[in-house]
């Protein structure tokens, strides 16, 4: 270590040291440890000062310290399945001690006679809870609350030829590395957030820390992270609910209700919520579930903003799990204080609720549709939980038609105060709600220490002049790099690696891709959004060793963006080869691997001189259409190459020519083509969410309809034989979720020739095949074990790809596999054409396995006659990859 650093390092060291003593010199407050009779730390438990209405949770070791003005104060400790206790004190110029002690909670059963048959006092006390769940969401109009986030977490195991790597890179097993950081969220109905981060510090790399996601998760919501919420409308198909007691905290009484899910796995909560009675709304829970293997604990405890209004002051999270050799333990406190609320005036209501299950209905109880729903409430001093419930969904419809943007689901603003960074030691001492363990002092220390070191050895206007400074690398034209030279010019090579293959056509071909690019972008004038602009050169090139063939082309685009709309046009053309399906069924590198491995070579190639004007037009977020208008010389090839590690004479490569049902020589002759194409995508009803003033579409919240009409204009052509024809095509693709049940996904498409006086193969409607082992990325995209040509057709078609994965199934009926993120499902796939049997397949595919895996099997038929089997492997549905450059 340089004596510089050494230097830098004391000075800091010393820093940290003089501010925590200033800090225990001038402060004054209590401070202590909450505990079990019997000695036991209970972590985060909550203190809560009664005089000022703000409190802390304790640390991970039970202890807590909370900053007061001298005077007499009501302290009240809490911890969920334990007695609260309230102690007073008197704070005088330095820091008093206060322990507690917490006995566990005593809970007192209903005094009701058990008989044969009767219900469990839980089912009403959740059938009432859940009818009042929309109307604790909505009762609160707007408020506003200052937040403190603590992340811990622990890297506890690693593979064992990956420790020594770790380490090097300055992670070391089970040490802790914490992030903090104070944040002032406002929230407004019906889901708007606003944020300022006002102070962050982590050890390890300087992340932003963003306490939202953690405190935005209303438990009076249906789903908390997609997992079913135990007060959701339709909680009993998946809850079993069993009373386990009753006690008295100050003048209200909390009911302990067992919450057990009917199937047990991901996306369901176990463990206990805690009801209080009459106004029922949520005292405190202790709950856990699993997303795709890995354990999630939450704790919530609420205290008392308002009348009749609880909201969480403390909330405890845990994660923990391992994947591939790896394991780690990650804990997340989040601490409010300082509400200030806005009560919504329209739901001030005082209404008892009425179980019609068990309790007698007033014969005097109606509703009066002639008023508004708001009207009614506020009118019915007891009413039916359905009643209820309805009367507040239609209450949150009536809100939803006056809002101006009622198809956006959130809208979320995000701001980091320019200071939050730079704040002192002290000021972290003076605002930090919770006490730092040991553990995690000496991880500040560790990492503030290196911190030092790195900034010695590189500052950041150094690393960002390095950067400017890098220079052209030969290696870059095969994996790819790019060159700025200012004022939005930049020069780039594609991923060529990708482009070295083989195939029978060509042989060995290698290929080269590159761009120049020209770009700007300037913010509008609502300061969110951007008008940006760009011209690309993109010219790619390819030679075939065998085929001693050289193609190349060069497209010329121009794009351009702005708000919802994007617009794009250009030009291209050269001399190339293309796949007869232009979706590309079948990736160069497996089509290579089939062929030199198997002497399998599904892809077949023609060849064509082109000339390509096209524009894309995406009027806004649900609206898109294409057009494209091609010329092109069109001809057959052939194979080139004989070449293959697979020697055994019995298996020979196909010819370049597919086979079909419906193709006849005269399909593949060279020719001539005008061939115009025009697409409409719509996707109705789709909603959105706005990001830091920006309105993002959820693509996935809307189904998406696709008309395609192409044409080829033969009569224009003083040309025998020319393209000539006319293809209409309707496609559908969406998912239905069906809760308990599970979820379906569905592509349907129909489709026909309206004139096929001329139809060249590779005009023909071509539909999504495969005959390798690689399952395609979406589940409902493409067929499993269909010929990529053998039913291609020129006249009517229909086809259908159903995708259904099961909660629970076959294997998943065990407990221990549904917690392993493991998922079941089974697909039924379907074509029809005017000249070929009903091809269909049936299949099942076990998906999430190791949580990056998927393997499907199954069978193909045409008819009821059997013509294909197999497995193919995959990446798990839920992991998508982008292909493109």
């Amino acid at each position: 270590m340089k004596t510089a650093t050494k230097k830098a390092f004391a000075i800091s060291f010393l820093a940290i040291l003089f501010s925590l003593n200033l800090h225990d010199i001038s402060a004054q407050g209590i401070r202590g440890s909450v505990t079990s009779k019997s000695g036991d730390a209970l972590p985060f438990a909550s203190i809560y000062i009664r005089n000022t209405g703000d409190g802390v949770p304790a640390n991970q070791n039970g202890d807590y310290e909370i900053k007061l003005k001298p005077g007499y104060y009501d302290v009240v400790a809490q911890y969920l399945g334990f007695a609260t206790q309230v102690k007073t004190v008197e704070v005088k110029d330095g820091w008093a001690t206060l322990d507690f002690g917490l006995e566990e909670q005593t809970y007192a059963l209903q005094e009701v006679e058990v008989r044969t048959g009767q219900e469990d006092p839980a089912l009403t006390i959740m059938r009432k809870a859940i009818s009042k769940a929309k109307f604790h969401r909505l009762q609160v109009q707007e408020y506003s609350m200052m937040v403190y986030l603590k992340g811990t977490g622990k890297l506890t195991n690693a593979p064992f030829f990956l420790k020594k790597e770790i380490e090097k890179d300055g992670f070391k097993l089970n040490e802790a590395y914490t992030s903090e950081s104070v944040s002032k969220i406002h929230f407004q109905q019906p889901n708007k957030v606003e944020e300022t981060v006002i102070s962050i510090r982590t050890s390890g790399d300087n992340n932003q820390t963003s306490p939202a996601p953690y405190i935005a998760t209303s438990f009076y919501n249906p789903k908390i992270n997609e997992a079913i919420s135990p007060l959701a409308p339709s909680a009993f198909a998946y809850y079993k609910f069993k009373y386990e007691g009753s006690f008295i905290e100050g003048d209200v009484m909390i009911n302990r209700i067992r919450v057990t899910p009917r199937s047990r796995g991901e996306r369901v909560f176990e463990g206990h919520i805690y009801i209080i009675e009459n106004l029922w709304a949520i005292h405190s829970l202790d709950l856990k579930t699993s997303l795709l293997g890995f354990q999630i604990g939450v704790q919530q405890l609420y205290q008392p903003v308002a009348e009749n209004v609880w909201m969480p002051s403390t909330h405890t999270y845990t994660f923990g799990g391992k994947f591939f050799g790896f394991a780690g333990e990650f804990k997340y406190l989040a601490s409010t204080r300082d509400y200030d609320i806005t009560l919504n005036p329209d739901l001030i209501v005082e209404t008892t609720i009425i179980d019609e299950k068990i309790d007698e209905v007033p014969k005097d109880i109606k509703l009066d549709k002639s008023l508004s729903a708001m009207e009614q409430m506020a009118q019915s001093e007891k009413i039916t939980r359905k009643d209820f419930r309805k009367l507040v969904n239609e209450y949150e419809k009536e809100a939803q038609k006056e809002r101006e943007e009622a198809d956006v689901l959130s809208e979320r603003t995000y701001k980091v105060d320019s200071l939050a960074t730079k704040r002192s030691l002290s000021y972290w001492d003076s605002i930090r709600p919770v006490k730092l363990t040991e553990e995690e002092v000496r991880g500040y220390q560790r990492d503030d220490s290196l911190a030092v070191i790195e900034a010695a050895k590189e500052s950041k206007v150094d690393s960002v002049a390095r950067k400017a400074r890098r220079k052209f690398q030969p290696l870059d034209i095969v994996t790819g790099g790019a060159y700025d030279f200012g004022k939005g010019r930049r020069l780039g090579f594609r991923n060529n690696l990708t482009k070295f293959s083989f195939n029978t056509v060509e042989g060995f071909k290698v290929g080269l891709g590159a761009y120049y690019r020209i770009f700007s972008s300037e913010k509008m004038a609502d300061s969110v959004s951007r008008h940006t602009r760009s011209l690309t050169f993109s010219p790619e090139f390819r030679y075939g060793f065998a085929s001693k063939q050289s193609y190349g082309t060069l497209d010329i685009r121009r794009a351009i963006t702005k708000e919802e709309m994007g617009l794009t046009f250009g030009l291209t053309g050269g001399s190339y080869i293309f796949q007869f399906n232009a979706d590309n069924p079948i990736q160069e590198q497996v089509n290579a691997l089939y062929s030199l491995l198997l002497r399998q070579n599904y892809m077949k190639l023609y060849e064509q001189d082109f000339a390509k004007g096209y524009l894309y037009h995406r009027v806004n977020d649900k609206v898109t259409y294409r057009t494209t208008l091609t010329y092109a010389n069109r001809r057959e090839l052939f194979n080139n190459s004989d070449y293959s590690w697979y020697n055994r004479p019995e298996r020979v490569y196909t010819p370049n020519r597919p086979e079909n049902v419906e193709a006849s020589p005269e399909n593949f002759e060279d020719h001539q083509a005008l061939i115009g194409d025009l697409s409409l995508e719509w996707r109705p009803g789709m909603k959105y969410y706005i990001r830091n003033g920006r309105k993002r579409p959820i693509y996935e919240s809307a189904p998406l309809i696709n008309l395609k009409y192409s044409k080829g204009f033969g009569s224009v052509l003083n040309s025998p034989g020319a393209a000539s024809f006319d293809r209409l095509e309707a496609n559908l693709e969406h998912f239905f979720n069906f809760g308990v049940s599970g979820k379906l996904d569905f592509n349907l498409t129909a489709g026909t020739f309206l004139n096929n006086s001329q139809v060249y193969f590779m005009d023909f409607k071509h539909f999504g095949g495969n005959r390798t082992i690689f399952a395609n990325m979406g589940v409902a995209d493409n067929f499993r074990f269909l010929d990529y040509y053998q039913y291609s057709t020129q006249s009517q078609y229909v086809s259908a790809i159903v995708h259904y994965q099961f909660r629970k199934f076959l294997f998943t009926q065990l407990p221990m596999l549904r917690f392993s993120g493991l998922r079941e499902n089974i697909f039924f796939n379907y074509l029809k054409t005017a000249e070929s049997p009903h091809y269909w397949e049936v299949g099942y595919s076990l998906d999430n396995l190791f949580r990056i895996f998927r393997l499907e099997m199954g069978a193909g038929f045409e008819n009821s006659n059997f013509q294909r089997a197999g497995v193919r492997f995959g990446i798990a549905s839920f992991i998508n990859i982008s292909m493109g450059d």
